[in-house]
């Protein structure tokens, strides 16, 4: 039997943004869905929490590669909010597309206990442009 190097079981980093990737995927696939029965606006409700969870999952991927080599205690802190933003938390997981914006404040508190209120995120830059627009008139 021949081994292949660098095939092994994936590592913590590799879990958890296979796990951000796989939310975005669902997401953007019941965006997809809806989309073709409602028509097409970016201010409906379905295209502002892809918007936001597409900005989340950014922020998220930053720090699961920048504290790789960091405490374990800090590790832990970005796989709990990784889990919190990526796992559904019931069956049905409607609590997310009613209350998009609770991811927000669980990351920003991460961000903060970290030290990184450079990456912190606001709930206005959360709003796809064009909504957003509209509301600072």
């Amino acid at each position: 039997m021949t081994m292949t190097r660098g095939l092994g079981p994936p590592s913590e980093t590799d879990v958890l943004l296979r796990q951000l990737d796989t939310r975005l995927v669902l997401l953007r696939a019941n965006g997809n869905h809806r989309a073709a029965d409602e028509h097409d606006d970016r201010s409906n409700p379905i295209h502002v929490h892809l918007h936001a969870a597409e900005r989340l999952a950014a922020v998220l991927r930053r720090l699961i590669r920048e504290t790789n080599g960091a405490s374990a205690a800090d590790r832990a802190r970005v796989r709990a909010a990784v889990h919190y933003f990526a796992l559904p938390r019931d069956g049905s997981d409607q609590r997310r597309v009613k209350y998009p914006f609770q991811d927000v404040h669980v990351v920003n508190e991460l961000l903060h206990e970290l030290g990184r209120d450079d990456l912190m995120v606001s709930e206005e830059e959360l709003l796809p442009a064009e909504k957003s627009a509209g509301s600072r008139r």
